[in-house]
C-alpha cells in the first residue's frame, strides 16, 4: 500500500522500492508515531473534525495495536515504505475507512518531525540518566582518591605531583559540561512541529495547543517550513554525543595507558577485560580500546548529517531520511560507552603504592624548588635557570633533587638549604596546591562534595520525571 499512489500510473521499480524504504530502521519509532497518532486523533474529535465516536474508535485501535507490537502478536512488514505507512495499514485493517482519516490535518512532513523529536526526548533522558551516573562515580572516586599521589603529565612528560583524585575530577567536569549540552539539546528539542502540515501549515481549525498539552511538549513550533525542516535539535544531540566520546576516548586512552605493564597504576577486573588466543599472559583492556575506537563512528556522523543538511532548500527534503541511521547508531553507541565505563571504574584496582612511588621520581618537585627561591627574593626565571641546572646536575648524578648533596645544591645556589628541601616531598609539594581548583587533598574533597551536590539538584529533574 502507498499513501501517495493516485498521481502514478506506473507501478514503482522494484529497485526504488529497496532504495526507498526506511522502515528497516525508522520502524524504532513505531512507539512515538502510534503516541502522536493518538494525540492527533484525540484533537480532531475535540474540535469536531472528527466525531467523538471516531475519535474514540481510532484512539482504541491505535493502543490495541500498541499492545500487539509489544506482546510480539504483530511484526513489522519491511517490505512497507516506512514506519507511517505501516502503523495506517495496521489501523485501516481495524477500522476500514476510519482509518484512513486520521491523517486529516497532518502531513508525513510534520508527522515524522514529531515521532523524532518524541523519540529523542525519551533517549535524551536515558543518555542524562548515564552520564549522571558516571560523573557520580566518578566524584565519589575523586573523593576517595583525594590523598593519592600520582604524578601528573604534560606532554605525557612527568610534570607535578597530584592526586588521584584531581585527575578523575578533571574527567568529572567535563562530563557535567557535557550534561549541559544533553539539557540544552533537550530544551532545543521540545518543541512541538505537529500542525505545520506539509509545509504550509493547514487549513482545518485543529488545536495545536491541545496537541502540545497531550504530547507534553514546552512549545509549540512558530513556523511551518521550518516546523517541517528543522533537525538542528539531532546536531545538537549528535555534537553532544561527540563530545561525550571524545572525553571518554581521553578518559580511555589514560586507562589504557595506565593498566600497561610499564606503569601498572591500575589494574581492570577480570570482568570488563579479555585475553590473548596465543599469548597465556595477557590482560586486554578491550573495553578502553573500543570506546576510543568508537569515537570516531560517533563524531563521522556527526560530520555526515552536517553535510547532509548544509545545501537543503525549504522545506523536507528526502534527504532528511539520513538523519536517523547516524542518529540511532551515535545514541546506541554513546549510551552503550556510557554504559559499560561506569561499573568498569567502580569495579578496577588503583595501585596507591606505586602512583606514590613514580610521584616521587622524575624532578617532578622542580617548579616547587623554583617557587621558594622566588620566595627568598629571586625572580621567577632566575630561579628556573638555576633549578634547571640542579635537575641536570641530578641527571648526571642519576639522584634525584633531595638526594644530592647539599654542597653540591649551594654551589648552584646559596639560598638553598635543608629548610628548603625538606618541603620538597611530593605530599608537600601537593598540600601547597591549597587554592579553589588546586590539587591539595582537601580542595579535592570540597570539589567532590559540590559535585555531588550538583548532581542531587539535577537527579531531582531528570530520574524523577516521566
Amino acid at each position: 500500500m502507498k499513501l501517495w499512489g493516485g498521481r502514478f500510473s506506473e507501478g514503482q521499480s522494484q529497485l526504488l522500492e529497496k532504495f526507498n524504504n526506511s522502515l528497516p530502521f525508522d520502524y524504532r519509532l513505531w512507539e512515538e508515531d502510534i503516541e502522536g497518532s493518538i494525540a492527533h486523533g484525540t484533537m480532531l474529535s475535540q474540535k469536531g473534525i472528527l466525531t467523538e465516536a471516531e475519535g474514540k474508535e481510532l484512539v482504541s485501535a491505535l493502543k490495541e495495536i500498541k499492545n500487539e507490537i509489544l506482546t510480539g502478536k504483530r511484526e513489522f512488514d519491511f517490505s512497507v515504505e516506512d514506519i507511517h505507512t505501516q502503523i495506517e495499514i495496521w489501523l485501516i485493517e481495524k477500522c476500514g475507512d476510519l482509518g484512513k482519516k486520521l491523517h486529516t490535518a497532518r502531513s508525513r512532513n510534520d508527522q515524522v518531525a514529531t515521532d523524532l523529536r518524541l523519540y529523542t526526548k525519551k533517549s535524551l533522558k536515558q543518555t542524562i540518566k548515564l552520564l549522571l551516573e558516571l560523573i557520580e562515580t566518578l566524584a565519589l572516586l575523586g573523593k576517595d582518591h583525594s590523598n593519592t599521589l600520582v604524578p601528573g603529565y604534560t606532554h605525557l612528560q612527568k610534570a607535578q605531583p597530584i592526586s588521584y583524585g584531581h585527575q578523575l575530577l578533571a574527567y568529572a567536569q567535563m562530563f557535567l559540561r557535557d550534561l549541559d549540552r544533553f539539557e540544552e539539546a533537550y530544551k532545543r528539542c521540545d518543541v512541538l512541529p505537529l500542525g505545520s502540515g506539509a509545509l504550509a501549515g493547514t487549513p482545518y481549525k485543529i488545536d495545536r495547543e491541545l496537541t502540545r498539552e497531550l504530547l507534553q511538549f514546552r512549545a509549540i513550533s512558530q513556523n511551518s517550513l521550518d516546523g517541517v525542516s528543522d533537525r538542528d535539535f539531532v546536531l545538537d544531540y549528535l555534537y553532544a554525543c561527540s563530545l561525550t566520546m571524545v572525553h571518554l576516548s581521553r578518559l580511555a586512552e589514560e586507562l589504557i595507558i595506565y593498566s600497561s605493564f610499564e606503569f601498572g597504576f591500575v589494574e581492570i577486573s577480570d570482568s570488563y577485560s579479555t585475553g590473548s588466543s596465543i599469548m597465556p599472559q595477557k590482560k586486554n583492556p578491550d573495553v578502553p580500546e573500543l570506546i576510543r575506537g568508537k569515537t570516531g563512528r560517533v563524531c563521522g556522523n556527526l560530520l555526515g548529517f552536517l553535510m547532509t543538511l548544509k545545501g537543503l532548500p525549504l522545506a523536507y527534503n528526502k534527504d532528511m531520511q539520513e538523519d536517523k541511521e547516524a542518529f540511532f547508531d551515535a545514541v546506541d553507541t554513546t549510551q552503550i560507552c556510557l554504559e559499560i565505563i561506569t561499573p568498569l571504574l567502580k569495579t578496577m584496582t588503583v595501585n596507591k603504592e606505586k602512583m606514590a612511588r613514580s610521584a616521587e621520581t622524575g624532578y617532578l618537585n622542580a617548579t616547587d624548588l623554583a617557587d621558594f627561591l622566588v620566595l627568598r627574593g629571586v625572580p621567577f626565571r632566575s630561579a628556573h635557570r638555576i633549578v634547571g641546572e640542579v635537575v641536570r646536575l641530578g641527571i648526571d648524578l642519576s639522584t634525584e633533587i633531595t638526594d644530592i648533596p647539599l654542597g653540591k645544591l649551594q654551589e648552584i645556589s646559596p639560598l638553598i638549604d635543608e629548610e628548603i628541601l625538606q618541603k620538597l616531598d611530593a605530599k608537600s609539594c601537593l598540600e601547597r596546591r591549597n587554592i579553589i581548583g588546586g590539587a591539595a587533598p582537601n580542595q579535592v574533597e570540597d570539589a567532590s562534595m559540590a559535585i555531588l551536590k550538583t548532581l542531587e539538584a539535577k537527579k531531582t529533574i531528570w530520574l524523577d520525571s516521566k
